[in-house]
């Protein structure tokens, strides 16, 4: 065999393989498109229903500010009105649920039962791309807290936070919807 055979057999095999990758992201993207617009039927509560993953593509860095809801108590922080920046977390796995605050809401607490509006950002806890973002979509989200309606981190982790806090909340994969660990950083925008 020549070695110019031998190189386009090479550059053949290159092109099927990067063929068989990009079929399979475009597969991975409609399947978590279908799964987020069909609000979660598997059951399954995510942040969505509790943060189900919606498409990594997005940009997050072309998100607009968003303002508080109308009739959010008291006066949220400007900080609030910026995208976060969330990092990894180090160590693991991650044996129980660690809320960290990292701006002090001055609102009223959150009771179990109160429908809650958040901004949200999420990545595995290890590390690597936004999985999930309400930022991304430009609009916050809206659920009630406690009833099952959201995963068992944000179930446990949000009640006695309070309004107009930004929390850090890494959440052990048997509190998560997803079979790993997870870093949210929340803002708490509204409760009612």
């Amino acid at each position: 065999m020549s070695d110019r055979t031998v190189a386009a057999g090479k550059r053949r095999g290159q092109a099927i393989a990067g063929g068989v990758a990009g079929a399979l992201v475009v597969a991975v993207l409609a399947i978590v498109f279908f799964v987020v617009r069909s609000g979660g039927d598997d059951k399954q509560p995510s942040v969505a229903t509790a943060a189900a993953p919606a498409t990594a593509a997005a940009d997050a860095t072309t998100a607009a500010p968003q303002p508080a809801p109308s009739g959010a108590a008291g006066s949220l922080s400007p900080e609030l009105s910026k995208e976060p920046e969330v990092k990894p977390g180090t160590g693991g796995p991650l044996r129980k649920l660690v809320i960290t605050p990292l701006v002090r809401g001055t609102g009223p607490v959150v009771k179990v039962g109160q429908t809650v509006t958040f901004n949200y950002k999420l990545i595995p806890y290890a590390g690597g791309a936004v999985v999930d973002s309400s930022w991304s979509r430009h609009e916050p989200f809206t659920s009630v807290v406690g009833a099952g309606q959201l995963i068992k981190g944000w179930d446990q982790g949000i009640p006695g936070q309070r309004v107009g806090s930004r929390i850090q909340l890494d959440v052990p994969a048997a509190l998560a919807y997803q079979k790993q660990d997870l870093r949210f950083v929340v803002d708490i925008l509204d409760a009612r």
